[in-house]
């Protein structure tokens, strides 16, 4: 299951040798087994990597099962890399043959699918799922104390207590508290086993709001959004859900982000938007997050030594003055930099502000 230790080791990829990026959208929408096939064929024909492509072709015949949603590949045979990544969220078909790994949109997926938190609560307990790229990848529960529930009016009610004219006992009451604060011990624990940096509570506001009260802290500023849902529900509804919220709080996220940096750079501040100032401050490597359109690509130039950028063909690089070498895609170069030395990328989805501004921008470190 691809995680960041995968991306880590994608962005260290030694630059000597060319290697094949494929991303292969399987959706059962677009098609079968064949129709992927042929699909893949026609992507690779303009791909003069022969050995590559055979290694690809070897690996759809005998060991990809078709069961995900997507597959994405990495393939070097003169260095005998190779890496295949099948994942159950859609990707838009993808291929390039540089000499880096092409991982832009796995920043993105990881940003938008990674590492999701859910917990569906009622009084008694609990039902925890952790998700990643779209898929169930932990599932347990709680369960507490029985709710003994007393008729309306009964000898235990007390005047001016909440139970005394609802029903629900003093008793009652420190039961679902004993269970609302076990159910969030647990989610805490296993929030933190399973690397959870985004979270959801799906059940009624009452018990909702009880959970959230119990929950510590630092998993609360993790909650991305609240929803009702049967504590029956099947993963598959839990996971729609869990995307429906989440690309709506990205969405959201990414435009306060833009709007921001945008207005940081305007100002002068710690930001710069723009092709030549923010290559600049990729090259001395002042980039904190890179904020780049999805589907923003870009010819130029890059050092092979070094890795710094330039638009410009006539331009030697700037820190080791070796010639420059021609880049099918600079801002995949560009992400995989600034990635490598230590920032953020944001791969931003259909923002109008950052497109006026040239697709890409980025705040800087200080100092």
């Amino acid at each position: 299951m691809l995680n960041q230790n995968d991306l880590r080791e994608l962005m260290d990829y030694d630059a000597t040798s060319p290697i094949l990026s494929i991303y292969l959208n399987t959706e059962p929408t677009k098609g079968n087994a064949d129709a992927y096939k042929l699909r893949l064929r026609n992507m690779l024909k303009k791909i003069n990597a022969p050995k590559d492509v055979e290694v690809v072709e070897r690996y759809f015949e005998h060991e990809y099962d078709w069961s995900g949603r997507s597959v994405v590949i990495f393939s070097c045979a003169e260095k005998d890399f190779f890496r295949a990544f099948p994942i159950e969220v859609a990707v838009r078909d993808l291929v390039y043959y540089e000499n880096h790994p092409t991982i832009k949109p796995l920043t993105a997926l990881l940003d938008d699918f990674g590492g999701y938190g859910v917990v569906l609560i009622d009084k008694q307990g609990a039902r925890l799922f952790s998700f990643h790229l779209g898929e169930l990848r932990e599932q347990e529960g709680v369960l507490g104390e029985t709710i003994h529930h007393t008729k309306k009016g009964g000898a235990s009610a007390v005047h001016g207590q909440r139970g005394g004219t609802a029903g629900q006992t003093r008793y009652e009451d420190q039961t679902i508290e004993r269970n609302m604060k076990e159910s969030a011990d647990f989610a805490a624990k296993f929030f933190e086993m399973n690397k959870t940096r985004k979270v959801l509570i799906g059940g009624s506001d009452d018990n909702i709001s009880l959970f959230r009260s119990q929950l510590p802290k630092a998993w609360q500023s993790l909650i991305l959004g609240t929803f009702p849902i049967s504590m029956t529900a099947s993963h598959s509804e839990v996971l729609k859900k869990a995307i429906e919220i989440g690309e709506a709080y990205e969405q959201e996220r990414e435009a306060k982000l833009v709007n921001t940096v945008i207005t940081t750079a305007a100002k002068g501040g710690n930001a710069v938007t723009g092709l030549e100032e923010t290559l600049t401050a990729i090259n001395n490597r002042q980039v904190d997050t890179l904020l780049i359109s999805k589907d923003f690509h870009k010819e130029g130039y890059h050092c092979p030594t070094c890795g710094f950028l330039t638009d410009d063909p006539a331009e030697p690089c700037m820190v080791c003055n070796e010639k420059t070498v021609p880049s099918s895609d600079m801002i995949e170069l560009a992400a995989n930099n600034v990635l490598r030395f230590g920032g953020d990328v944001e791969v931003i989805l259909d923002n109008p502000d950052l497109e006026k501004v040239g697709n890409i921008a980025a705040t800087l470190r200080y100092g």
